[in-house]
């Protein structure tokens, strides 16, 4: 997708289908509408609810995950990459090719969502570009030793009071971090945590700790809100033709 298209897509609201279909269970103001502000929900163990389907708030992060800390702490060959990467317009970004994008990525995909799915042992993350998914484990396995790299990962999660912390390895370095072309090795280890602030608001921080990339971690700390009365659209990569169902549906 072009950084022109995103530009665009940071202007309008996030595609998605069963429009003004009612989300149970959400908490309404007085004239009907979902009360974003009221109390977090609980999930059945106690733990607050992640589930929703949410978008990034705060676009600065579709353009460079690294606002936070102004500057990325590059290794000298990462830096030269995404120097070209930045020059060329980032031409050669994966989903362009109708490849994934990586898990800090994929969130911040400006014209569309993800779906959050909480249960006891297993959160499941269903994004709504190209119907991509991730599971995130909570039954207390470890990380397992990957044969091969893989796209998303292999990511655990543990609470730490109120927020889930969650651990991904078992990457390959094909994908990028964010759109402008952060670039990792398989050596990345990301660090989540997620946590529900009231009903309509989730904060996501990425900690990005890949010392063959970068000389030290570094974080991004994400807002995100609830997409309330509404469900996913499917969203299949055809070399651009999405588009046309995004904005002919």
């Amino acid at each position: 997708m072009s950084r022109a298209t995103l530009l665009f897509a940071a202007l309008v609201p996030a595609a998605a289908q069963w429009v003004h279909y009612p989300t149970p269970g959400v908490p309404r103001t007085s004239d009907g509408k979902p009360n974003l502000t009221a109390p977090a929900p609980k999930a059945s163990d106690g733990k607050p609810d992640l589930s929703g389907i949410w978008h990034v708030t705060d676009r600065r992060y579709l353009f460079d995950l690294a606002t936070d800390v102004k500057e990325a702490p590059f290794q000298p060959w990462a830096a030269a990459l995404y120097k070209e990467r930045q020059a060329s317009m980032a031409k050669d970004r994966p989903s362009g090719r109708c490849l994934p994008h990586s898990i800090t990525d994929a969130p911040l995909v400006g014209t569309t969502v993800f779906k959050i799915l909480q249960t006891p042992g297993l959160t499941a993350i269903l994004y709504e570009e190209m119907n991509h998914y991730r599971q995130i484990f909570t039954d207390g396995r470890p990380l397992p030793e990957p044969v091969t790299g893989a796209w998303f990962g292999y990511s655990v999660g543990h609470w730490d009071g109120d927020t889930l912390v969650v651990d991904t390895t078992g990457f390959h370095d094909r994908s990028w971090l964010d759109d402008p072309g952060h670039p990792h090795t398989e050596a990345l280890h990301v660090i989540e945590r997620y946590r529900r602030l009231d009903v309509g608001h989730l904060q996501i921080q990425f900690t990005i700790d890949d010392p063959k990339a970068y000389t030290k971690p570094w974080s991004a700390t994400v807002p995100f809100e609830l997409a309330a009365d509404t469900e996913l659209i499917e969203n299949i990569c055809e070399n651009e033709k999405d588009q046309d169902h995004l904005t002919h549906k």
